[in-house]
């Protein structure tokens, strides 16, 4: 177990959960690098860090070699991929080249230095899952060629990598398998279901399910998704490791508690589900509980809260 990181590069630092990661590892002493390209993370959400001692932000592709003007590090922790389904419906070719060459720069340049790796991988990897809730030896149900699969083929083969680096190399490494995270600073338009609901809803325009809403989530606030890589980094586990809430929820149910918090009359209305949307999403967290001492604390209810007023702050500046 490692109580402390001298310094950490975070790719993708400037994204929704790694810009929380960055400010995290800041609050613990420790030197943070921060590198993203700004296809989807923003300046924005790192700028309040600028003058803390120890940031460096940087501004690069990682499906490029990381160049030596970096500098070392004892932790690398690779978030760099777009998320929603948004982003990288809209950026295929470049969400499957950060799970290849990003993942491949990341690790080259942790075994440089002699630096853990973490990969931020997904749930998604589990595709519409047969096993419920999903374990870490289930292999998943992926659509190699659906919409979803250069989301979800870049992870697996992100994890294929990081796996191969370990048995060939000796590789110090970790796989995080992240479920659906959600909290400040998330865009209220990157078409992902929270906040595309607190922004219908705090509008009072028609809060839009895919489906009939009974297909389950299992929402983790990003405090809490940001603590468990911390406790992963931290510990001699390769993984891959379940990062979620293990409270299940009806999308129907997220919907609503929303509208309640907003206070709003928004009416649902129902479309289509999407292509390979998966019924039923929910990690099995007892190897994090066990060998991580980790568990969520933010109840959904307070992270809503959270996050609704986060947005609404947003919306209003705006």
């Amino acid at each position: 177990m490692r109580e402390h990181f001298e310094r950490v590069l975070v790719i993708g630092g400037a994204g929704f959960i790694g810009s929380h990661l960055c400010e995290r590892l800041l609050a613990q002493g420790t030197q943070v690098v921060c590198v993203d390209n700004f296809a989807t993370g923003s300046p924005d959400n790192v700028a309040h860090l600028a003058a803390v001692p120890g940031f460096r932000l940087l501004e690069h592709d990682v499906t490029e070699p990381i160049t030596a003007a970096v500098g070392g590090a004892d932790l690398v922790m690779h978030l760099a991929s777009p998320a929603s389904p948004r982003h990288y419906l809209r950026l295929p070719i470049e969400t499957l080249t950060a799970g290849a060459f990003g993942t491949y720069h990341a690790l080259a340049y942790a075994e440089k230095y002699g630096a853990r790796f973490l990969l931020a991988s997904t749930s998604e990897v589990y595709g519409d899952p047969t096993e419920h809730p999903q374990r870490e030896t289930y292999w998943g149900q992926v659509n190699p060629i659906g919409p979803r699969s250069v989301y979800d083929e870049a992870k697996r083969y992100a994890e294929a990598l990081t796996v191969a680096w370990r048995r060939s190399r000796g590789a110090d490494v970790a796989i995080a398998r992240i479920f659906n995270t959600y909290g400040p600073r998330m865009q209220a338009d990157d078409g992902r279901m929270i906040p595309a609901f607190v922004r219908q809803a705090l509008a009072g325009t028609p809060i839009t399910i895919q489906g009939d809403g009974e297909q389950t989530r299992s929402v983790c606030f990003v405090d809490d998704t940001v603590a468990g890589l911390l406790a992963l980094a931290a510990s001699d586990l390769t993984g891959p490791v379940n990062i979620g809430n293990p409270h299940e929820m009806r999308v129907r149910e997220i919907a609503a508690l929303i509208r309640d918090i907003a206070g709003s009359g928004s009416p649902f209305e129902y479309e289509p589900a999407a292509v390979d949307d998966p019924r039923r999403r929910c990690p099995d967290i007892s190897l994090a509980r066990e060998r991580l001492g980790w568990r969520p604390e933010v109840s959904p209810l307070d992270g809503l809260r959270r996050t609704v007023e986060s947005i609404r702050r947003d919306l209003v500046t705006a």
